[in-house]
């Protein structure tokens, strides 16, 4: 989950690989650091923590040079500390990694047997060692480097600087997302084009596999064999403009406020107000024949997924398999021919979902990705893909994103649907109905800001919470648990409100909040029924509802907050935003970093 940036340039390298590694900064950060050429040697600064701590190391201590390489690190092998912080080297080489070296052990006790002597626990100390060896043993840089990956076993993404060589940077790539920025006799490395995209627009992705030797005159790439590859230079449509939080407090309330927007920019893609009809993007495979899908994700993307698989099965009448990409991994599951699957993801870089979409395809599956970032690696090698349409998401709790993902989803499904001939025209227009109605509706739960401010004030007192939903409210549910555990560290927990009773019921005392999404609809007063067990045993009750199931819910609920009224089709699209605000809210209360959550990082590249 690391970010690593390097740069070829004609000013000073620090500062610009710092603004980079701002907009990385999402990917780790619990230590940086950036190595530079000067005079032709290696100088380093780091630092544990923040990258604000690093760029007060460099305030106090310059780093000058044009050539250098930078990180910021969320930990996997050795502390978070500032002898563990990238880059790591030796007077000859200099490295930053995003991955996991997974033979490491063996790699460590074989150099230490040579006379190598390690300072950290990191696994990328070994790889950058390993070169350092080879460059001993009498082996120039692009021949240590290529030696070095031969033997590296795992995922990586690597950048490194070699002494006496100050325009000269090598890149290699394997299962973590690295690109090649061209400037004007200048170059550059990034983890993304988000970080590269102030410095240049002229973008081309390594592919698995793939190393380059980087320096002024432009790149040249190989592939696992060292055979000399081509790769495409294209224009990245991410913008270079600064990510800013406006007048807001954080990026995440940030994001937040602008459901609406993104709830109508992703539909428009999709929806014809006029017709009210769907209009389904390029797919490679025919959904009117498909015998069975599978949805695999991770995190709140997941969740999205599963609220995919009731709205397919039920409108479709396709069977759907929903998955967590790192458990579908290994559960070997019987795949059909012909069978298709949508892999759901913001940032389109998830590792877990990668190795999926990998096995997928080697079973002869065709793979969708819907994801938030057109250039990612799971855009560029799924079959197909549907875009949200997010923006920049920086908070590392998925918001904006979640609910874009929900409305594709939506979308999908109605398509589906209507090419299967298992909804009517007359169906489909109802459902398009109210997607279309969803902007409007989120900017009135966003109204509702205050009321959940007060429940947050009541929430945050709590050491355990339980969140209900049912059918589609059930994966929301789960969200608002995941939430509320992501940004707040309090422990919660999303159940199906009927399955409380075969065991959550025994945790339920008048210190446990119970937060339900119950709004009026075919599954209110089995909800309702659920909630008075809940309240005659002492818990809680906290509920978003609407103005018809509020009357009933006061009779014994603590709070209720009532949202607009809207059909089952969309509840889960409108309830999510109010348990996101809630979680918000309450993380703000106990003083948590909301935009940072501990131990946590945006964008998860390693297993």
């Amino acid at each position: 989950m690391c970010g690593i940036v390097g740069v070829v340039g004609r000013e000073a390298a620090a500062p610009r690989i710092l603004e980079a590694l701002r907009r990385l900064e999402y990917r780790g950060y619990d230590s940086a650091g950036i190595a530079t050429l000067v005079d032709g040697h290696i100088e380093r600064r780091r630092a544990e923590g923040k990258l604000s701590n690093l760029a007060g190391v460099l305030d106090a201590t310059p780093l000058p040079g044009t050539t250098g390489i930078g990180h910021t690190r969320w930990a996997t092998h050795g502390a978070p500390t500032e002898r563990n912080a990238h880059p790591h080297g030796t007077p000859r080489v200099s490295v930053v990694h995003n991955g996991i070296i997974e033979n490491h052990a063996d790699l460590r006790a074989e150099l230490e047997a040579k006379g190598q002597v390690f300072e950290t626990e990191t696994d990328t100390e070994t790889f950058a060692r390993l070169v350092d060896q080879n460059l001993a043993e009498g082996l120039g840089p692009e021949q240590a480097a290529s030696a070095a990956l031969k033997r590296a076993h795992g995922a990586y993404a690597l950048a490194m600087i070699f002494t006496g060589h100050p325009r000269t940077l090598i890149c290699a790539r394997q299962g973590a997302p690295l690109a090649v920025g061209y400037g004007e006799g200048e170059m550059f490395v990034g983890s993304d084009a988000l970080a590269l995209a102030p410095l240049t627009r002229r973008i081309a992705y390594l592919d698995e596999g793939d190393w380059a030797v980087v320096d002024d005159a432009g790149a040249r790439f190989f592939d696992i064999h060292d055979a000399p590859v081509e790769r495409e230079i294209r224009l990245t449509a991410v913008s270079g403009a600064a990510t800013g939080k406006g007048n807001y407090r954080h990026f995440m309330e940030k994001e937040l406020h602008e459901h609406p927007v993104v709830l109508g920019d992703t539909l428009t893609q999709y929806l014809d107000p006029m017709t009210r009809s769907v209009t389904l993007p390029p797919l490679p495979f025919d959904p009117a024949v498909v015998p069975r899908m599978t949805i695999t994700a991770c995190g709140s993307a997941f969740l999205a997924g599963q609220v995919g698989r009731y709205w397919i099965e039920q409108l479709a009448r396709i069977p759907v398999d929903a998955d967590v990409a790192s458990e579908f991994r290994y559960r070997e599951p019987p795949l059909p021919a012909g069978g298709a699957a949508l892999l759901v993801s913001q940032s389109g870089e998830t590792a877990d979902t990668m190795a999926a979409l990998h096995l997928l395809q080697r079973h002869g599956q065709k793979v969708v990705a819907v994801v938030n970032v057109p250039e990612s690696s799971m855009a560029r090698e799924a079959d197909g893909a549907v875009l949200t349409v997010a923006g920049p998401e920086i908070g590392v709790a998925s918001t904006k994103a979640f609910t874009a993902q929900l409305a594709v989803l939506a979308c999908l499904a109605i398509g589906f649907g209507r090419a299967r001939g298992t909804i009517s025209v007359d169906d489909e227009a109802k459902l398009t109905a109210a997607l279309l109605e969803l902007p409007a509706n989120a900017a009135l739960v966003l109204e509702r800001d205050e009321e959940i401010r007060a429940m947050a004030a009541e929430v945050a007192k709590a050491r355990d919470v339980l969140f209900l939903g049912r059918g589609t409210l059930f994966p929301i549910a789960m969200e608002g648990a995941l939430k509320l555990k992501e940004i707040s560290y309090i422990h919660a927990e999303g159940y199906a409100a009927g399955e409380m009773k075969h065991g959550p019921i025994a945790l339920i005392d008048s210190a446990v909040p119970v937060i339900s999404l119950c709004p009026s609809g075919p599954m209110f007063e089995k909800t309702a029924s659920n909630l008075q067990e809940a309240a005659a045993r002492g818990g809680r009750i906290m509920a978003f509802t609407d103005d018809l199931g509020a009357s009933r819910l006061r009779a014994f609920a603590e709070r209720v907050v009532v949202l607009p009224r809207v059909g089952a089709f969309a509840a889960p699209i409108l309830h999510t935003i109010p348990v996101q605000l809630l979680a918000y809210h309450v993380a703000v209360l106990k003083g948590t970093d909301v935009d940072q959550p501990r131990n946590l990082a945006k964008s998860v590249t390693v297993e």
